[in-house]
């Protein structure tokens, strides 16, 4: 796809957006299964995939499912990816091809809660861009600037959105 391809594209759908907001607010779901009582693990629907996640070998997972937090680092790639493609493409930054690398350091006592003081979750995240590219220094420049502007994940972890949680239980009808 070229610049004019992406635009003819995208321009009536900003148009819309334009002249009616409401219509740019879509709801995003994901949805997990926790069908097996005996199996410490969730199946998630990718929408292309059936994915089961479950606890990371650091915390007595066996590693044949995939981890959530692999999973979190796997969505910034992709949306990474994504991006900046879309905006190499507006831009007219030639990129070739290269590798996205996100990596996270985890300090596994705050969730098994063996330290209190330990933190539960990523300690911090390094999103790595790789390039193939004959672009300027300038244009990378750009380039970065946009991918993080416009990637919806990065925003949402660097903005530090708090999920609304909200528990409900249907009782169990038991046999016998």
């Amino acid at each position: 796809m070229n610049a004019e391809q992406l635009r003819s594209l995208q321009t009536p759908i900003k148009e819309r957006y334009r002249a009616e907001p409401t219509t740019a607010v879509v709801t995003l779901c994901a949805e997990g299964r926790l069908d097996d009582p005996d199996a410490l693990s969730c199946s998630v629907n990718t929408g292309r995939a059936l994915v089961k996640a479950g606890l990371h070998p650091a915390t007595g997972g066996d590693g044949t499912v995939a981890c959530s937090g692999d999973m979190l680092l796997q969505a910034l790639v992709a949306c990474a990816g994504v991006t900046l493609r879309a905006v190499a493409t507006a831009t007219d930054i030639p990129i070739h091809g290269g590798t996205i690398r996100a990596e996270g350091n985890l300090d596994f006592r705050g969730t098994l809660g063996v330290d209190r003081e330990a933190p539960v979750g990523f300690k911090n995240i390094h999103l790595r861009f790789d390039l193939d590219s004959d672009a300027t220094t300038e244009q990378l420049a750009t380039l970065q600037k946009l991918t993080e502007r416009y990637c919806v994940v990065y925003q949402t972890l660097a903005k530090g959105v708090v999920p609304a949680v909200e528990f409900t239980a249907r009782r169990a009808s038991r046999l016998g």
